[in-house]
């Protein structure tokens, strides 16, 4: 497939300006960035080139606005929308792409879980065979996760064609997905991320928010801990996949998507996370330049600076894994008696039991949540955490002891546990020797 003429819709937002310079750099495609004023388009191509690290790629960006709408789409191979994350503007947006479309325009929506078979129907007939949903994650320089969200009219033949040019030309590590809420990267990490901030809230007199980030640090297999990971990506945006993932599913994890009110909290004050400058955690600078490090305090509700947490477990496991003995490692785990060793080892439980379950209802094959996770969050995908202990039933018989019998029941695990392969990806390369 050859894509030679891109439009962007919402190219000044994050994720717009991002992936439109994966479109030029690796597609060498000409990309039209369209914003409500060109002034917007032209801050967008600055941050698409700074986003790439490849300043040849301005001559392919062209700053457009909504009043050269028309122009845009006739003259692109595809149109990827990346509006706001509303049902309804993507459904305006996608009505105005079909009144210009040609019958062979390829139309994508950058969405990180609303439903395409919904938003679809917006489109006549004859262009809902071109339709799907193109998920990249942020920033997608540095994580190639894409995933695919073909609807029930996308025609077979599309999704492949798209899934060889996203892999062969823009160098993704691509996932089709069925049209489930949150897909499966965001639904299996985003699971994980507010199970972590329940945990804060259970254990806030013991620390909370670093407390529980400490326990599941890089040692766990996570480049990101979890609670940092969704100030990174933004309360808001945190919220929104929470709550829709609640609204819309019914499994056994339903009550896991429930916001914590802390978290809440913090995002009706502002304070949604890094970019907002404060929201989980938060930088100050103090005199003479230095850098100090805050926490939001569950328990006062005040910030307060982050502690260096020393787990008796952790160091031990730490030692070992310097030395290359996982194995050793994850023994002790498994068998502390610390309350952090068990508060790891449910977190550990509920992310291989989830991943498996999302894996099997969302997915098409055993290593799709792998790929999710490992290049979607540069987290231990699930089989290579299995893998890393060294012995499946003792992985089995943690998640048994320590998350109840009847949601290993509803998930078919003893089934799924059956099917479970060796993974793709090398687990020594995601547990890090350090806190």
């Amino acid at each position: 497939m050859e894509i030679k003429k891109v439009t962007i819709l919402g190219a000044n937002g994050t994720m717009g300006s991002n992936v439109a310079g994966i479109f030029a750099s690796f597609g060498n495609a000409h990309v039209y960035m369209v914003s409500r004023t060109k002034e917007k388009s032209e801050e967008a191509i600055e941050k698409a080139v700074k986003s790439v690290r490849a300043d040849a790629i301005r001559a392919k960006l062209e700053a457009k606005d909504y009043s050269e709408l028309e122009e845009c789409i006739r003259e692109a191979d595809l149109v990827f929308e990346s509006v706001a994350e509303d049902r309804k503007i993507k459904e305006q947006f996608l009505s105005q792409i079909a009144a210009y479309a040609s019958k062979n325009l390829i139309i994508c929506s950058g969405t990180s879980g609303l439903s395409i078979d919904d938003m679809v129907k917006v489109l006549p007939d004859e262009l809902k065979r071109n339709y799907l949903g193109m998920h990249f994650f942020n920033p997608p320089y540095n994580l190639t996760l894409c995933e695919l969200i073909p609807s029930e009219y996308t025609e077979q033949s599309l999704v492949k064609k798209i899934k060889e040019y996203a892999t062969e030309k823009l160098f993704r590590t691509v996932v089709v997905s069925k049209d489930k809420p949150a897909f499966i990267g965001n639904r299996i990490g985003f699971q994980f991320i507010n199970l972590a901030l329940k945990y804060a809230e259970k254990y806030q007199h013991e620390g909370g928010i670093d407390y529980i980030d400490a326990i599941m640090g890089p040692f766990t297999g996570r480049n990101m801990a979890p609670i940092r990971t969704a100030d990174f990506v933004g309360l808001d945006i945190h919220k929104a996949i929470v709550d829709n993932v609640y609204q819309n599913t019914n499994d056994y994890a339903k009550e896991h998507f429930v916001l914590p009110g802390y978290v809440e909290k913090l995002i009706k004050e502002g304070k949604i996370g890094k970019k907002a400058g404060e929201g989980l955690y938060k930088t100050a600078i103090e005199d003479e330049g230095k850098k100090s490090f805050y926490v939001y305090d569950i328990e006062t509700g005040k910030y307060r600076k982050t502690k260096n947490y020393k787990f008796e477990f952790i160091n031990k496991m730490v030692a070992h894994e310097k030395e290359g003995r996982y194995k050793e490692a994850l023994e002790l785990l498994l068998t502390s008696s610390e309350q952090s060793a068990e508060i790891c080892r449910t977190l550990l439980a509920e992310y291989i039991m989830y991943s498996l379950y999302v894996n099997k209802e969302v997915g098409y094959t055993i290593h799709d949540a792998d790929d999710a996770m490992a290049t979607g969050f540069s987290w231990i995908p699930p089989l290579a955490l299995v893998e890393s202990f060294d012995d499946k039933e003792a992985v089995a018989d943690m998640i048994k002891e320590t998350l109840p019998k009847k949601e290993w029941k509803e998930c078919g695990m003893d089934e799924l546990f059956k099917s479970v392969e060796k993974s793709q990806y090398n687990y020594k390369k995601f547990l890090k020797a350090k806190y």
